[in-house]
This record gives C-alpha cells, sequence and structure tokens, in this order.
C-alpha cells in the first residue's frame, strides 16, 4: 500500500462512535468481517471436511463451541486495543521479553511455512477451474498478485474487496449446504455434545480450527484503521466482532453438512487433492454448476485469507520490530506513557509503507515458493495446523493477564464471563497442542 491503513483515519479518531440505532452501526461494520474471513482458510476446510466425511453432523456442536471461543477471543483483542490504547504487541512487551522473543521467532517461521500453504490453497481451485499450468504455478501467480494487491491498496478499498470475498464465500457454502441438506433432526442431533470413538483430534481440530490463529492479533490494526479509538467504542466493537463470527460459525457448520452429506464414509487424510474430491462429487451428483459454484467460493476462502494475512500479518510484524527496540518489563513505562507513545508509533512506524511492513510481505511471498516444489498442498496445510496450535495458548493466556491487570482502563477489564470463556480457550488449545505434538510426533 503507498499509503498507511493505521494513519489514514488519523482525522477520524475523535469522531464519537454511532450511538443507538442499528444503522449507523452496520455501516461501520467491516474489521470483525476481515478478522474472521482471514482467519478461515483451506487448514479449516479440510479439517471440517475430514470430520464431516468421517462422522458426519455429529460433531456440529464441536464448530458451534469454536464459534463462542474464538468470539470471545476476538473481544479479547478488540478490549485490550480500545481500552489500553495500545496494541496487543505493546502488552506483550510489558509482560516481559519471553513473550516478544517467543512472537518474533514464531511470527517468522509462520510466515514461511503459511506463504506456502496459502499460495497452494489458493493454487488449487484456479487449477481446477481454469487449468493450463500445474497447481504451484497458479499458486505463484496468487502470491504476486496478493502482495501487488496490498502493497498498493489503501485500507478502505482493501476492507470492501474484502467484504465482497467474504459474501461470496459465505453464499456459495451455504446455497450448496442447503442444496445437500441433511434431515433436521440429524442437524439438531449433531448439537448435543457426543464423542464418538476416535473422534476426540477431530473435536480439538473443529474447536480449534474455527476463525483464526495469529491473525486474530490483527483485528486492532484494521480498528486503528477504521478510526475507532477508546472505550466509547466498545459497544460497537462487540457488534463487528459478534457478526464476523456468527458468519465464520454458519459457514463451518455448512461446510460440516456438506461435507457429511456428500463424502460420508470416505477416506480423505491421504488425499493431497483435498477438497477438490468434494467439487467432484458435486458435479457428479447435481452437475457441473454445483462444483463450479462451489470453486468459486473456495477460491474466495483460501484468496480473502491470503490477502487478509499478507496485509495483516505483515502490520504485526512491523508493530513487532518497534516494540522490541522499546525497554522491557513491567514497570518501563505507565499505562498512560504508554498509549501516548503509541498513539504516535503505530502511526510513524508499524505502516504499510514501512521496510519492515514489505519486508514481511516479501517474506511470505517469495521464500515459501521453495516449498511449493514438493507438490504437498494437502500436507502444508497440515502443517500450519500444527503451528496455529502452538499460538492459541499463548493468545488466549496472555489476553486474561493482560485483561486482568491495571495495564487497562477498568471498563476494560475482563468479568467472569471473558475469564471464564478465555480460561476455556486456553485449557483447550493447550489440550489441542499437546494431542497435535503426541499424534504427530
Amino acid at each position: 500500500m503507498t499509503t498507511t491503513s493505521i494513519s489514514e483515519n488519523r482525522g477520524s479518531e475523535l469522531t464519537p462512535p454511532p450511538a443507538g440505532k442499528l444503522g449507523p452501526k452496520v455501516k461501520q461494520l467491516g474489521p470483525g468481517l476481515l478478522a474472521a474471513a482471514t482467519g478461515v482458510g483451506a487448514g479449516d476446510l479440510v479439517a471440517t471436511m475430514i470430520a464431516g466425511a468421517r462422522f458426519g453432523t455429529v460433531l456440529l456442536w464441536a464448530a458451534v463451541l469454536g464459534t463462542i471461543l474464538k468470539l470471545a477471543l476476538g473481544e479479547g483483542v478488540g478490549r485490550w486495543h480500545l481500552a489500553s490504547g495500545t496494541t496487543l504487541l505493546d502488552g506483550w512487551r510489558r509482560l516481559g521479553r519471553w513473550a516478544t522473543t517467543f512472537f518474533g521467532g514464531y511470527i517468522i517461521i509462520w510466515g514461511f511455512v503459511y506463504g506456502a500453504t496459502a499460495m497452494s490453497a489458493v493454487g488449487l481451485p484456479l487449477n481446477a477451474l481454469f487449468g493450463g499450468l500445474p497447481v504451484r504455478y497458479w499458486a505463484m501467480i496468487a502470491g504476486v498478485v496478493g502482495l501487488a494487491l496490498v502493497w498498493a491498496q489503501r485500507y478502505h478499498v482493501f476492507e470492501k474487496f474484502m467484504t465482497v470475498l467474504v459474501l461470496l464465500k459465505f453464499v456459495s457454502v451455504v446455497s450448496i449446504a442447503v442444496l445437500v441438506m441433511p434431515s433436521l433432526g440429524d442437524i439438531t442431533s449433531g448439537l448435543v455434545p457426543r464423542l464418538p470413538d476416535g473422534s476426540t483430534v477431530y473435536v480439538l481440530g473443529l474447536v480449534g480450527g474455527v476463525g483464526g490463529t495469529i491473525t486474530m492479533a490483527a483485528y486492532g490494526y484494521w480498528m486503528f484503521a477504521k478510526g475507532w479509538r477508546g472505550t466509547g467504542w466498545l459497544s460497537m466493537m462487540r457488534l463487528d466482532n459478534a457478526v464476523g463470527y456468527v458468519m465464520t460459525g454458519i459457514f463451518v457448520v455448512a461446510m460440516l453438512i456438506v461435507g457429511s452429506a456428500m463424502l460420508l464414509g470416505q477416506d480423505l487424510t491421504a488425499s493431497d487433492s483435498g477438497l477438490l474430491v468434494l467439487g467432484t462429487a458435486l458435479g457428479e451428483q447435481y452437475g457441473e454448476w454445483a462444483r463450479i459454484l462451489f470453486l468459486a467460493g473456495f477460491l474466495a476462502v483460501t484468496s480473502s485469507s491470503l490477502l487478509g494475512v499478507w496485509n495483516g500479518v505483515s502490520l504485526l510484524f512491523a508493530d513487532w520490530t518497534r516494540t522490541v527496540r522499546l525497554p522491557h518489563g513491567r514497570h518501563a513505562e505507565s499505562a498512560a506513557e504508554a498509549a501516548e507513545r503509541t498513539e504516535k508509533e503505530v502511526v510513524e512506524v508499524a505502516v504499510e509503507k514501512s521496510r519492515w511492513f514489505r519486508g514481511y510481505l516479501l517474506w511470505l511471498t517469495f521464500p515459501p515458493m521453495v516449498l511449493l516444489f514438493l507438490d504437498k498442498p494437502f500436507g502444508l496445510t497440515l502443517v500450519y495446523g500444527v503451528l496455529g496450535s502452538v499460538f492459541m495458548p499463548f493468545l488466549a493466556i496472555t489476553l486474561m493477564l493482560l485483561l486482568n491487570s491495571k495495564r487497562i482502563a477498568k471498563e476494560g477489564r475482563s468479568g467472569w464471563v471473558s475469564n471464564g470463556l478465555l480460561g476455556a480457550a486456553s485449557a483447550l488449545f493447550l489440550a489441542l497442542l499437546v494431542t497435535d505434538l503426541v499424534t504427530r510426533f
């Protein structure tokens, strides 16, 4: 981007939040949709499809639970930014050097793996729709196009483009779910928590995979880009976050229904064609139009995830380079001093035209192309899933620490509901991490 999405709305930062009526608030929606859209990628679709093919609709409850927990995490991220006046990176810095050191190492490794994962995920539907080139070359084209779009656009253009992709993927997958809809009794039964034999790993994957990992931390930057500042925006943020994750929950439930209706009993865990199996099955049963509709939705899912990461995680990296140059420790500065400094520095340093932002964009795009020659796009999504399970406990636990501290305005601190949900998320994601490591290694 030629201008910064952080500073773009700086003149509107004192604008009061829309009050009362729902209409003005609906017009402000956007950052939550971006965060939720970015968080649902090929890995989530793969996990959902495999769970549906293996257990039918029995695990619908896990997708609903995942939506609730991710909604709580997203609300916590947004609340920290609005009530503290600083970014999440500033919060981690104040927890100690261990937090920023962990995040710095993680974001570099994650970016290398995810870059290949995201590009492969976009390359798969492009190859299925248009042919002509192997998946790896479609993937490279997708990465370079994403780089150019994020490098060149302003935040508002980016938000509108992403909103179109969100609507496309939502409408396409929900339409197909309606087309293949099982009986209402099967759906209702799936909302009752049960653990069939061998389902524990799939349940953890469904709960942990709904709507994002590291990308959740980018939510605050998009709120700042929108001009949201201060605790007066808390109710708007909660509405925005809820709309994004409710749409995500409906989408994941719809995907589980489609997978269970079309692929029940099939073993997909060894298939490198992944979600394309589902497109083929839809085409055989309902006609070519159903296959194309699904692939268009698949392309919208993977493209929105790629673009959201290229933008949001690059902002996170740029902000990390800012915070590591500051003093660490609980008493490095007061909360008020941190808020005042962040107000200036996030605008001036963690910006999209900075060399750090652009450097990370290049890191996401070009070095990971080496992995594309492994020709294992499905396997890359699984490796990415393991990396996601490492970050989520870190996010949940650090949010609990920050949102119950004096580093945040009193009206922004967690109550018993938030603490209960964040505590449940912390325990669940720790269990998912241990399960992933034991299962894979």
